[in-house]
């Protein structure tokens, strides 16, 4: 795993958002289908890459909390047309480690990325929104589908 470390600016992005536990797709799944239908209602969008935004809520000991907010949405110019049950959000701008993931299976690269390259990487997770971004070559439900994943870092203390 040898993922691209960038500083990123802050990203406006429109779309539907809801509350989901761990392991539970269906609801990742339910809010992407509610969401596509409405894209075309979206003004200054600034690309057609999808965005899937995680907000996870940390306990003291570092570990995410149970419940979590999920996101559908796109990156837009700024928030003057908000369509009606849509909301905006700014992912912050801040240090983050790009995986390229491959395939269908997130749970399992979101493993290796936690356990296997993580406590060897001099980095910690930051406390600012994970995401993905869905841009050409992801193919929703296919085998060579290609996503990046962001995940928030920062630098560990020494």
């Amino acid at each position: 795993m040898n993922p691209t470390i960038k500083q990123t600016h802050e990203i406006k992005v429109i779309g539907l958002s809801t509350k989901t536990k761990l392991n539970e797709s269906q609801d990742i799944l339910g809010l992407w289908k509610q969401f596509m239908p409405r894209k075309h209602e979206l003004k200054h969008i600034v690309s057609e890459e999808f965005i899937a935004i995680q907000i996870f809520n940390l306990q003291e000991s570092g570990e995410p909390k149970t419940e979590f907010d999920i996101w559908a949405c796109v990156e837009v110019a700024n928030f003057n047309a908000v369509p009606q049950s849509m909301k905006s959000f700014s992912i912050p701008s801040g240090t983050y480690a790009i995986f390229l993931h491959k395939g269908m299976d997130a749970g399992l690269t979101y493993q290796k990325i936690m356990t296997e390259w993580l406590p060897n990487s001099g980095y910690k997770i930051d406390n600012r929104p994970h995401f993905q971004i869905m841009g050409a070559k992801y193919k929703n439900g296919s085998s060579d589908s290609e996503e990046d994943f962001y995940v928030p870092i920062q630098l560990l203390e020494e």
